[in-house]
């Protein structure tokens, strides 16, 4: 909307009305002003006759004659017949108009004195008085020369020129100033004529000029007046608050100086009135002074009148254009005011009430909160807004109809949002309360598991401890929540108006663990109940030793289903960081004896073990330590990888380091943006369902190779941080982070959290048997085994020294390990064969995809753990012409791996079996896919048919194919290498290179383990006797051996807990309730069968792998 429409939409029509009567006003008193100028104001100004009648050519002396006329004096004057005729006309005209703009149609009389001048003169003058003369001349009376001379000549001269001077004006020719006085009366003539009339000729002039001026300045005051009126009028108003101001100024400064100027010229006519008052105090009979004090007396009333009608205009006009400019204001305010509660109105729609968790209420709750505080001081500001528009409206002003709605807006505005926020508030704080009491009931019944789990059986197996122990159940039943007694419909009922989807199965999920663990307590109750009746056998409690001592800080448990009844529980609580907890974070394991009978036991103790429970608590500790891994990555970063640029440190950072930060951090910064931007978040949403965290892992394995290339830089990172690590730049950081181990420490970190996935993958996927996501979560454990292992080969192949060519040619590492090797070669003496059997080479093998590489290991120059190994290269073989026997006579542990048909012979021991069957599993599949694409080529080449092929083997033989033979000379120690006997060579199972048989490759199946494997007839067999911790029965008698060892007797139960450095194993004998060291090979004497070959493991005692029965 414009300026001009703005203001007739907001400018009452009476208010315009009443402006523009206050102009009409004003042009009325303006031209009542400017009538009487022109009725005062004489046409010829004195300016214009100025000179000649200072020079008194002639005057008007105020003097009358009959019937009032007046008298115009024409003096003496020598130079008269030198006035321009023009001049002479200007000089009647003036002086004829004075009178007769005062009183229309008054005569003139003449007096022309020319006492002292001659008839030729006098009849000039005459002449000239006749055609110059324009008002109505009644007389004439002329004083006649003095002189006799003259005297006669001029009455000769009048006698004949009478007649023509009678027939244009009325002539009275007078001899002395006595003829005079018949005409006029004596107070009429001035004193040059003996009269008495006083008249200064000077002040006349004075006077007139002081009365044309006044008028004049009058005329320009009415006419400033009238022309400023109508620009005030006429001026168009815009919407531009600083252009209302300077209007509201400028007029007010205008203003100000046409009212400096009417006072000025009121003075000038008072002062005026004041000084014809006294000349007509002081000659009552000089009418003309009177005429001149009434016309400026009526211009100075006139004026004021003006004066007053534009004060009146001006002040309605002034009214206006504040009241203008204050709606102006006012409108900017109020649409300011509307746009910020419109963004607040805005902001609360945004504003999402819908939660699922307590925290995310919380911080909904500050979010409303601050939003409240927001809307209050923008509300004060409205009201502020609405008081003002009130204040106006009080006030008058014009547009008090839309001020007032502007108000009413304004305040709907402020109702509605303060309404709307009132009812988020009110609902929030209803979700909060909600989820506040579900978080209590779920804390009861998490408290509930835990106060049964951390009852000790021990503690209640007399009457008195099982009475202790129900009473300790009745108080904490005492403290149940409210609302786990109301039931989930009373609760949807109660908080019905905000209910969601989510909250709804929140509560139901609650009262769901609430009838679990009710129906636990019943079960304990109705259990110590029995025992505080009766007596019952004392129940034992079996605590396992830790598989990894320094990682006990996580709070992971591993139920197992064995043959006796148990129940666990996890003493961390839900919510809490794991990894922070202290070492001794403990694992409570009740089991009864195996041999007890189950109704001793409470049934209810199997739901103890639930699965969704425990996977919930296992994906807890992987996001809250990932929160915590994420958290110290970005301290790291911040406080070193940053501060290096750091202008303040720049004094004690040595220079060499500050171009060595990728070198120190590696890719670290990688690292954290895929850990808290991708990884942590997508962890976060498998919170409620465990399952899906393997295919998330699944989702980002490419992502995962990044560590390879940190791992890779780690070496380097060390030496640099061993040579620096004494440094100032690093004291200074560590002391700003307050961190209590060194920079070194934190950048183990992603070596570390590496190697955590896999353990936290295993125990969910303990969890997850035949549940939805287990295939992706073996996938996933699968794939971090993999990197890994991927991780760990190249960290070792990165050490490789002498090797002579590009090392990524021979394709991706597969496997490396260290082993003792005897080589022998067809042609080599045998004096360097016998020498090999007895001292094998200490050699590390590198596997690739197309070829084994030989390495030697060396030490570098280092001190302790500082050592840092590499391999020297000593021999590569092409696996296009490897084979192997899979068993060597004399060791299980030991391989063939032979080269060009025999032509070098390589004995391998690997350090256990498990090593071994790995290494041929791989070697197997190598050459396995080696002979597929042999085959597939010669069948694209057309010459499957020329090709020597041997019989295929038959299916025994294929399946003693499987089953590696022995070499016939089992007394030595290692082999004899060089195969001389046609038979002996053909008792060898063996897997032959890419020019041996393909049908020999493809009827050997995958090796199955079996049975003649594990057990070898040799000597050597107890070497497969992999001891674990678990629970066994002795199958023979041990007999204390010292103070710290124990007695066990044929069919104890024994518990194996730990093995020490120095061999020997911390066992429980469960049977005689005592504990203490037992030496490895008295435990291979008294644990296994030698009639039948296998151990006495309690689960399944015929299998070495047989599922423990307790977790460690």
């Amino acid at each position: 909307m414009g300026p001009a429409s703005l203001q007739e939409e907001r400018e009452p029509e009476e208010e315009s009305d009443r402006e523009m009567e206050g102009y009409r006003c004003l042009l009325q008193a303006g031209s009542q002003l400017e009538s009487t100028l022109q009725q005062v104001t004489v046409p010829v100004s004195l300016k214009e006759v100025g000179g000649y009648i200072e020079k008194q050519v002639a005057y008007l002396s105020g003097g009358r004659g009959e019937d009032s006329s007046v008298i115009i004096t024409l003096p003496e004057c020598s130079a008269f017949s030198d006035i321009p005729e023009e001049a002479l006309a200007k000089v009647f005209t003036y002086l004829t108009l004075i009178p007769r703009t005062r009183q229309p149609g008054v005569k003139f009389i003449i007096i022309l004195d020319r006492r002292l001048d001659t008839w030729a003169s006098i009849k000039t003058a005459l002449a000239r008085i006749a055609a110059s003369f324009p008002g109505n001349l009644h007389l004439v009376l002329v004083l006649r020369p003095t002189s006799f001379f003259h005297r006669t000549v001029t009455d000769i001269g009048f006698r004949f020129s009478q007649e023509d001077f009678m027939l244009k004006m009325p002539v009275v020719m007078l001899s002395s100033v006595t003829d005079l006085l018949r005409y006029i009366d004596e107070n009429q003539l001035t004193s040059e004529f003996g009269g008495t009339l006083d008249y200064c000729h000077s002040d006349w002039i004075v006077l007139r000029t002081a009365i044309e001026g006044f008028a004049v300045t009058v005329k320009d005051i009415a006419q400033m007046l009238q022309g400023f009126g109508t620009e005030l009028a006429e001026t168009e108003l815009c919407d531009e608050g600083k252009a209302i101001e300077y209007l509201l100024e400028s007029h007010t400064d205008k203003y100000r100086k046409l009212k400096d100027a009417i006072r000025s010229v009121s003075k000038e006519g008072r002062h005026l009135l004041a000084s014809l008052e006294t000349s007509g105090k002081e000659d009552d009979s000089q009418w003309d002074v009177r005429l001149d004090w009434e016309t400026v007396q009526r211009l100075l009333a006139q004026l004021r009148d003006m004066e007053s009608a534009f004060d009146g205009f001006f002040e309605k006009h002034h009214l206006k254009l504040h009241q203008y400019l204050q709606l102006l204001r006012y409108e900017k305010s109020f649409q300011e005011m509307e746009l910020c509660l419109e963004h607040l109105v805005g902001q609360e729609r945004e504003l999402s009430i819908s939660v699922d968790t307590l925290a995310q209420a919380e911080q909904a709750l500050k979010r409303l909160d601050s939003l409240e505080s927001n809307a209050q001081e923008v509300m004060s500001r409205a009201q502020i807004i609405i008081l003002h528009g009130h204040q106006l409206s009080a006030g008058h002003h014009y547009a008090m109809a839309l001020i007032m709605q502007r108000c009413n807006e304004l305040r709907h505005f402020c109702d509605t949002l303060n309404a709307a926020l009132k009812t988020k508030h009110t609902r929030l704080l209803q979700t909060h309360q909600l989820l506040l009491c579900l978080g209590q009931a779920q804390t009861w019944c998490d408290d509930g598991a835990y106060l049964l789990a951390n009852q000790l059986v021990e503690k209640y197996q007399s009457k008195e401890g099982a009475q202790a122990a129900l009473r300790d159940i009745e108080r904490f039943l005492e403290g149940v929540p409210s609302m786990l007694s109301s039931g989930p419909d009373i609760l949807a009922m109660e908080y019905e108006a905000v209910i969601t989807p989510q909250l709804q199965a929140q509560i139901g999920k609650t009262f769901a663990k609430h009838s679990a663990v009710q129906q636990m307590i019943q079960s304990r109750q109705a259990c110590l109940r029995k025992l505080a009746d009766k007596h019952v056998r004392p129940i034992q409690l079996v605590t396992p030793r830790a598989e990894n001592p320094p990682r006990s800080k996580s709070p992971l448990f591993s139920p197992k289903h064995g043959d006796g009844l148990k129940f666990t529980f996890d003493l961390s609580l839900p919510g809490k960081r794991a990894s922070r907890k202290s070492p001794n974070s403990r694992k409570i394991e009740v089991m009864h004896d195996y041999q007890e009978s189950r109704s001793c036991v409470p049934s209810g103790l199997d739901g103890e073990d639930n699965p969704d429970l425990l996977k919930r608590h296992v994906m807890r500790e992987l996001i809250e330590t990932e929160r915590l891994y994420v958290e110290e990555l970005l301290s790291v970063l911040l406080g070193y990888r940053a501060e290096m640029d750091n202008p303040a440190l720049s004094g004690i950072l040595p220079s060499i380091l500050r171009s060595k930060k990728d070198v120190l951090f590696a890719n670290m910064p990688e690292i954290y943006n895929f850990h808290s931007r991708v990884f942590l978040q997508d962890l976060e949403g498998c919170l409620e369902a465990p399952e899906s965290v393997g295919a998330c892992f699944l989702e980002w394995k490419e992502s995962f190779q990044m560590y390879e290339c940190y791992c890779q830089n780690k070496p380097r990172s060390d030496a640099l941080w061993k040579q620096f690590s004494d440094c100032g730049f690093f004291q200074e950081c560590q002391k700003k982070l307050e961190h209590k181990l060194a920079l070194d420490s934190y950048l183990l970190k992603p070596v570390q959290r590496l190697t955590k996935y896999q353990l936290l993958l295993k125990e969910l996927l303990k969890y997850s048997t035949d549940c939805k996501g287990s295939s992706e979560l073996q996938g996933a454990l699968t794939a971090m085994l993999d990197l890994l292992k991927s991780v760990n080969d190249s960290m070792h192949q990165i050490a490789i020294t002498g090797y002579e060519g590009d090392i990524c040619e021979l394709g991706r590492v597969l496997m490396q390990g260290s082993f003792s090797v005897w080589i022998s070669h067809k042609k080599g003496p045998t004096r360097m064969k016998e020498l090999a059997r007895f001292k094998p080479m200490q050699r590390h093998l590198f596997l690739y995809e197309r070829a084994l590489l030989f390495c030697k290991r060396r030490e570098e120059h280092g001190d302790g753990c500082d050592k840092t190994p590499s391999y020297s290269f000593k021999h590569c073989l092409k696996m296009t012409a490897v084979g192997i026997t899979e068993n060597v006579k004399g060791d299980v542990k030991k391989f063939e791996i032979w080269y060009s048909g025999r032509e070098e012979v390589y004995v391998v021991q690997a350090p256990t079996v498990e090593v071994k069957m790995a290494w041929l599993n791989e070697l197997r599949r190598i050459l396995t896919n080696q002979q597929k694409l042999l085959r597939e080529e010669a069948y694209q080449h057309g010459q499957v048919g020329h090709m020597q092929l041997p019989p295929p083997l038959s299916e025994s033989k294929q399946q003693s194919a499987s089953v590696s033979s022995e070499d016939p000379e089992s007394g030595r120690s290692s082999p004899d290498p060089q195969p001389h006997s046609p038979k002996r060579q053909h008792n060898r199972k063996s897997w032959p290179g890419a020019h041996h048989s393909v049908d020999i490759c493809e009827g050997l199946e995958e090796w199955s383990g079996g049975r003649d494997a594990f057990h070898p007839s040799d000597t050597e067999e107890e070497a497969l006797l992999q001891l674990s911790p678990g629970r066994y029965r002795a199958l023979a008698d041990c007999l204390q051996n010292g103070p710290d060892s124990i007695t066990i007797k044929c069919g104890d139960v024994i518990q194996l807990q730990f093995e020490d450095n120095k061999g020997r194993w911390l066992v429980k004998n469960l049977s005689r309730r005592q504990e203490g060291f037992v030496a490895v090979s008295s435990l291979q004497l008294i644990l296994v069968d030698s009639s039948r070959g296998h151990t006495s493991r309690l689960g399944d005692p015929w299998n070495l792998k047989a599922r423990k029965l307790s977790s460690p």
